[in-house]
């Protein structure tokens, strides 16, 4: 049975964005991935990341076809990917965000 779906956006993306609030287990992927399905390890909230093979610390992190990030620890397939386990790219203050909530926490506050 599917958990959910996820939306690959570039085919060289190693990320997938959760559609649907994903569960443990079969994930329909749509887009531009050349995989169908995959098996997610952990619950997902909806508009976050699933990723899409297995990641070492320090490996790029792929979606919309670019870096966004590199993993800060090992990401094994299927697993979440967020804050706790992405330095991200974009803007340095994101590092400093809570892992839960994504709000700003006092090492990161906005000048």
């Amino acid at each position: 049975m599917s958990s959910g779906k996820a939306f690959v956006i570039h085919s060289s993306d190693n990320v997938a964005t959760a559609l649907t609030e994903l569960s443990i287990g079969e994930v329909t992927l749509l887009g531009e991935s050349p995989m169908e399905k995959i098996h997610a390890t952990e619950a997902i909230r909806m508009s976050h990341k699933i990723a899409l093979a297995n990641l070492n610390n320090g490996d790029a992190v792929i979606k919309y076809g670019v870096v966004i990030g590199t993993a800060s620890q090992a990401i094994q397939s299927g697993e979440w990917i967020h804050l706790h386990n992405l330095e991200s790219q974009f803007d340095e203050r994101s590092n400093t965000l809570d892992n839960e909530t994504g709000a700003p926490t006092e090492d990161g506050v906005y000048q």
